[in-house]
């Protein structure tokens, strides 16, 4: 089972290295793996039996110890027509983000940070993403808005060192970007 870096461990705030796809067998092992945790982090009864675990929607390389640029995200949305938001993205790059900003309402939170950071975490509202999808094997382009580029967002800081708290306002916390989107 993989094992989460702490926001003290130095390599988490290290640049990630960029991995060649079509993916190794290694790194294919390591994204299945990743995948598999962060499903496990959704189940209740597997955080019942492993209290250490905390609930996840994402997670990128780096948390597990492996600095190379991966990163998997899963979680339900609640639309019948696309029920469930899942990738297993290589090398992910944003290539285009809206002037528009967006975060949540309710803060950010990471599985490698344990310690509660208040304040509002500005993101792009609408990002273009282009990435090796390892579930599917091919390239991709992923245009996501509001929670979804949210969620892309913070998985990609991971892999250049970033942590969500990074972008808090460290005079006004809670300041307001006008025109910006609560989510």
């Amino acid at each position: 089972m993989l094992k989460i870096v702490k926001d003290n461990i130095p390599t988490l705030r290290q640049r990630c290295t960029p991995v060649e796809t079509p993916l190794s067998p290694e790194n294919q092992a390591l994204i299945d793996e990743m995948l598999k945790y962060l499903l496990l982090s959704q189940d209740d009864a597997y955080r019942a039996k492993h209290p250490d675990c905390r609930e996840g929607v994402g997670l990128a390389a780096p948390q597990v110890g492996h600095n190379v640029r991966m990163i998997v995200i899963s979680y339900p949305t609640g639309d019948e027509k696309n029920p469930l938001v899942q990738y297993q993205l290589a090398n992910p790059r944003i290539v285009m983000s809206s002037v528009k900003k967006c975060y949540l309402a309710a803060g950010e939170g990471c599985l490698s940070v344990d310690a509660e950071h208040r304040g509002r975490v500005y993101r792009d509202y609408k990002i273009t993403v282009q990435a090796y999808e390892a579930k599917l094997k091919q390239d991709v382009t992923i245009t996501a808005k509001g929670y979804d580029a949210i969620v892309l967002q913070h998985e990609i800081d991971h892999l250049n060192g970033i942590l969500f708290y990074d972008h808090i306002d460290k005079i006004d916390p809670n300041k307001e970007i006008p025109g910006s989107v609560a989510i």
